[in-house]
């Protein structure tokens, strides 16, 4: 055994600083990792919300590319440009991309993975995500690693499990980094002066047997749920679609909220199923989560704990709810909550 009192070795004529040592490795490291920033785009419009991609490559260090891809997506590509830090995004013009279909849209980005030498690729863990990135690390045959909430290093991650009771960190040996991001745990990336230039992608345009035939979307004026800084919500105490709807939406016009509801009130049907917060619904993290004859389920926790400030109304001083919240107000919701309407009313 040998014991050395400074931090300088010497050897010969040479000498050693492990920290240096150290320091050079990390500079190494850091001028290797090339990451890809998978940006989401619907009809003619950039999904801002895909820019936390961009964050989490900032926090992963070395060069970011961006990665989108649909029809006219150039001036999208040119507002994602202007996002410091990134040095080139790859286009990809092709209609048949829009509706971002994996079938199709991961052998495209298979190929320009590959002929970019990326070392991870990076999106978030939207519906667009989930349906495009295992199919993608299927191709490159490696694992992924899914809604992520921590980066540790270039190969460590931390993501919850069994419904954020636990916390699960994950070393991948992979070559390719295949990562979803948990939205609220990364913060968009500000669109400001930087100027990333713009380069043609790979488009193999591999005929495909699926077909996009229609969709029904609930049109409304209120805040996006995930993206909303005010989230009002209400659960199964709320007895009935019809009280929902009387009381919910007139407290959420009164804060300019959007609205959620838990798993339970879904299933009962008072609420649309797009609305649904929790392990099996929408992740949100609002300044304020307001929520209204909802109990607590760990379930429903698991997609709201992040939120700023949690207010509950509930009947039961015993409710799980009450355990998380910042402002807890027990009592009859079908009369606290017209009062507090119209307080925020006057």
């Amino acid at each position: 055994m040998f014991a050395c009192r400074t931090s300088l070795l010497t050897y010969g004529r040479s000498q050693i600083n492990p920290q240096r040592s150290l320091r050079a490795r990390q500079s190494i490291l850091f001028q290797l990792l090339s990451t890809l920033a998978i940006l989401e785009q619907r009809e003619g419009q950039l999904n801002k919300n895909s820019l936390s991609a961009v964050t989490a490559a900032h926090r992963l260090g070395g060069s970011i590319t961006g990665f989108i891809a649909g029809s006219n997506v150039k001036p999208m590509a040119e507002e994602a440009a202007k996002v410091q830090g990134v040095e080139q995004i790859i286009v990809v013009e092709n209609g048949s991309y829009d509706k971002g279909l994996p079938e199709n849209y991961a052998p495209m980005l298979a190929e320009n993975i590959k002929k970019g030498n990326f070392t991870h690729i990076i999106a978030g863990h939207t519906a667009f995500g989930k349906n495009l990135m295992p199919r993608l690390a299927a191709l490159l045959d490696v694992q992924q690693v899914s809604d992520i909430t921590e980066i540790r290093s270039e190969d460590t991650f931390v993501r919850p499990i069994y419904a954020g009771n636990a916390i699960l960190t994950v070393q991948s040996t992979d070559p390719i980094k295949i990562i979803t991001i948990r939205g609220t745990a990364f913060a968009p990336a500000e669109i400001a002066d930087g100027s990333a230039g713009l380069a043609d992608g790979t488009d193999p345009n591999h005929p495909i047997s699926t077909e996009w035939l229609s969709e029904d979307l609930a049109a409304s004026d209120r805040p996006d749920l995930a993206t909303a800084s005010k989230v009002v919500s209400g659960g199964r105490g709320l007895k009935s679609k019809e009280q929902f709807d009387k009381l919910i939406p007139p407290l959420a016009d009164a804060l300019g909220a959007a609205i959620g509801a838990s798993r339970a009130a879904v299933d009962s049907g008072f609420a649309d199923n797009s609305l649904q917060v929790g392990q099996t619904g929408k992740n949100v993290a609002p300044q304020l989560y307001l929520c209204a004859g909802i109990s607590g389920a760990i379930q429903h926790l698991a997609g709201m704990k992040d939120s700023k400030v949690i207010a509950c109304i509930n009947k039961d001083g015993d409710a799980p709810i009450f355990q998380v919240a910042d402002v807890g107000l027990v009592g009859d919701l079908f009369e606290k909550v017209p009062e507090l309407t119209e307080k925020l009313k006057q």
